[in-house]
C-alpha cells in the first residue's frame, strides 16, 4: 500500500497547490497571491499527500471571537476523485476545528454541485440558507452547517 497522509500545508506547497487548482474552472481557482495569503494567515490548509505529490486540499478559516469555523474550500484532483479523499479531508478539518474550540462548521457550496451536496449531507451538514447569485458567475449557493460540539445546556 502506498503511504499517504493528511498534513498542514506551508508556503513550500504553493506550486503543488497551484497545480491542483489547474483542474478546476478558472472562476473557482485560487491564484498564487490568494494561496500565499491563506498559507501565511489565519487559515488552516490541509493537504493530502502521496509519494506522487499533493492530490487534494482543504482550507479552513477561523475568526477571532467566533465559535464557527468556515470550510472555505475543498479540492480533489480529477485523477483522485472517487477514493473518499473529500470525506477524509472534511473529517480532518472538523477535528482541527473541534481542537480549536469551534462549536460548528459552515460552508457554501454551489447549488448545482450534487456530489458535494451528497458528501456534506452524508457527513451531517444541513442547508441553513439559499444564497442567490453568490458566485462570481452568478450561480446560487447553499450555506450548510454542522454542529461539532453540542452545547452544555441540552440544546442541539
Amino acid at each position: 500500500m502506498t503511504a499517504t497522509k493528511i498534513r498542514p500545508a506551508g508556503l513550500d506547497d504553493l506550486a503543488a497547490l497551484l497545480e491542483l487548482e489547474e483542474s478546476f474552472p478558472e472562476v473557482d481557482r485560487f491564484d498564487a497571491r490568494t494561496w500565499r495569503r491563506l498559507l501565511a494567515g489565519k487559515a488552516l490548509t490541509l493537504v493530502h499527500e502521496t509519494p506522487r505529490g499533493i492530490d487534494a486540499a482543504a482550507v479552513l478559516l477561523f475568526r477571532a471571537g467566533s465559535s464557527t469555523a468556515r470550510l472555505y474550500s475543498i479540492s480533489v484532483a480529477t485523477s483522485a476523485r472517487g477514493q473518499g479523499l473529500g470525506g477524509r479531508l472534511l473529517a480532518a478539518c472538523e477535528e482541527h476545528a473541534r481542537q480549536r474550540g469551534s462549536a460548528r462548521m459552515r460552508l457554501e457550496v454551489r447549488s448545482t454541485n450534487s456530489s458535494a451536496h451528497r458528501l456534506y449531507e452524508a457527513s451531517g451538514y444541513r442547508v441553513i440558507a439559499a444564497l442567490e447569485s453568490y458566485y462570481p458567475d452568478g450561480e446560487a449557493a447553499h450555506r450548510m452547517e454542522k454542529v461539532l460540539i453540542a452545547s452544555s445546556d441540552g440544546a442541539p
